[in-house]
């Protein structure tokens, strides 16, 4: 046996690997197929357009070199689509191409974090937000998300200690998993919390076109001073449902940019052509499926919503992105212990919130990946077993 890092010690086995076998055993036990709400994995497909775009990309043998350089019309693009749907004007120089958001949420502590800094990271959180700062050896500065709070970062609980350790903070607005949304008043004040204490704000975006009720995403760099201190991360996956092509972008301080694309380059030889040529025609062509897809979103909010309450589970409405924060019922203890119990008397996954840290440890996420006939299946199912109405 070969003896694994150190730093391997805080890692497992993902929550989504787990619920996969329990899914796995259910179904054999009972010849009936689950449904599945845990995994945030969008079932919309993109534009036609985008599609075909890829598919004639990856029949040219041009675009099987390496991408060292992103391609201009992407980067152009890119530049055209934040000004317009943000009024934020970007340099080339201000603008990274990721394989994903998530690559830049697990190299950016890797890039500015020594052994004793600290990273302030939101409570309930997204998986990588924690597992990242383990990787560098960093210190997890915990920012608790509470109802009474509107799940909005509390600065005023941040205490002096934290903020000289603190070199990095994390923020994610429309919040995954909470679906919460942030007023306007909330960037003006991280941006004055950054300035005054020399943090670097990293603000994932990846939902900022799922937001509801005819409300619509910001961008952090939109607002005075945002460039000086931070940066932001954008995603082709949930607006464009392009999430297995793997295309993301990370914009804003040019400083930091310049660094991410120095230990990029020693990382990787860029994105495949063809998902670039994707990207510029999802930018340029492919909004005309925006508003279908969040209104899909909403519709599957409002369906489930309404039915699950019917059945005996009150659910609040999430503002944005595609998941539910749903309260569990006092007589469980933990949100594992009602997942558990869930899948095993209904067939329905959901995920345990204790997956998102210690603040979900009374909620699980809901994830709107199955569409509305499927949610009156599940809501047959809760009510057919009566799980509410004897386990309250």
């Amino acid at each position: 046996m070969f003896e694994p890092a150190q730093r391997m010690l805080h890692f497992h086995t993902s929550v989504f690997m787990d619920l996969r076998a329990l899914k796995e055993q259910y179904e054999i036990a009972h010849n009936q197929n689950t449904i599945d709400f845990s995994l945030g994995s969008p079932n919309i497909a993109p534009d036609p357009k985008i599609m075909e775009s890829l598919a004639r990309a990856v029949e040219d043998p041009a675009n099987y070199q390496y991408a060292i350089k992103p391609l201009p019309a992407l980067i152009q693009a890119i530049q055209k689509w934040y000004h317009t749907r943000y009024d934020v004007e970007l340099e080339s120089g201000e603008i990274a191409l990721l394989q994903g958001s998530q690559e830049a949420l697990v190299n950016l502590p890797l890039l500015y974090c020594n052994p004793t800094d600290g990273i302030l990271v939101p409570n309930p959180y997204y998986p990588v937000y924690v597992d990242a700062p383990k990787l560098a050896g960093a210190q997890v500065i915990f920012t608790p998300l509470t109802k009474e709070n509107d799940y909005l970062v509390d600065f005023s609980r941040i205490t002096a200690a934290q903020r000289k350790q603190a070199k990095m903070i994390i923020v994610c607005y429309p919040n995954n998993p909470t679906g919460a949304t942030a007023p306007d008043s909330f960037y003006e004040e991280l941006i004055r919390f950054a300035k005054e204490n020399d943090i670097l704000v990293v603000h994932d975006n990846a939902y900022s076109e799922l937001v509801f009720d005819g409300k619509r995403g910001k961008s952090f760099l939109s607002f005075p001073g945002a460039k000086e201190v931070g940066v932001e991360l954008n995603s082709f996956s949930k607006t464009y449902g392009m999430a297995g092509a793997r295309l993301g972008v990370l914009v804003g301080n040019e400083s930091v940019i310049n660094q991410y694309k120095m230990l990029k380059s020693n990382m990787d030889y860029g994105i495949f052509l063809p998902i670039q040529y994707a990207g510029v025609v999802a930018l340029e062509q492919g909004g005309t499926t925006i508003e279908s897809t969040r209104q899909a979103y909403q519709n599957r909010r409002d369906a489930l919503v309404r039915g699950f309450q019917s059945a005996g589970w009150k659910i609040p409405l999430s503002q944005a992105t595609m998941f539910l924060w749903a309260p569990i019922p006092d007589t469980y203890k933990d949100s594992v212990a009602f997942t558990k119990a869930l899948l095993k008397e209904t067939g329905i996954i959901v995920t345990p919130g204790e997956s998102f840290g210690p603040e979900g440890r009374r909620f699980v996420r809901i994830a709107l990946v199955q569409d509305e006939q499927a949610i009156e299946e599940a809501v047959r199912r809760l009510k057919q077993t009566e799980f509410f109405v004897t386990k309250k």
